[in-house]
């Protein structure tokens, strides 16, 4: 799977410094959770197996990345979950907010398939951005590892 584009780590003391790129903001969500999970594994090695779907709602888009990645990372804590590919339906504006659905494609864990890489504790609203240009949104972030 080719990641080149898709997200990059910005320099960071103590925790993860995510940039996630997309030509909108559904494909730079979709790629802020490829970068999430590579910090935990390498996704190449996550067969895209089992589909889970989510709806997520925010007041606002910041809440609505941090609300997408921590939906995700609640399912690797409870059910074990490692995901490498993501679609998200477009993100509509809501009288209470934001909203969009989503699919996840991955795999249980499994300690002898996949690396242990970093444990992500926890999203942090600390220091995060959303930086819409023409044709391109880069979304910024830390994950608390």
């Amino acid at each position: 799977m080719d990641k080149i584009g898709k997200f990059e780590y910005l320099e960071h003391t103590a925790d993860v410094y995510v940039a996630a790129h997309g030509k909108t903001l559904e494909e730079a969500f979709e790629n802020a959770a490829l970068a999430m999970f590579e910090v935990m594994t390498e996704t190449d090695k996550v067969h895209a197996d089992m589909e889970n779907n989510f709806v997520v709602e925010a007041e606002d888009e910041f809440a609505l990345l941090y609300s997408w990645l921590e939906a995700l990372l609640v399912n690797f804590e409870t059910k074990n979950m490692l995901y490498s590919q993501f679609q998200i339906a477009g993100i509509e504006e809501t009288e209470e907010g934001f909203r969009f659905k989503a699919a996840a494609w991955g795999e249980k864990f499994n300690a002898e398939k996949h690396a242990q890489k970093v444990g992500v504790k926890a999203v942090t609203y600390h220091r995060m951005e959303i930086l819409k240009e023409f044709n391109k949104v880069t979304l910024e972030f830390i994950l608390d590892i």
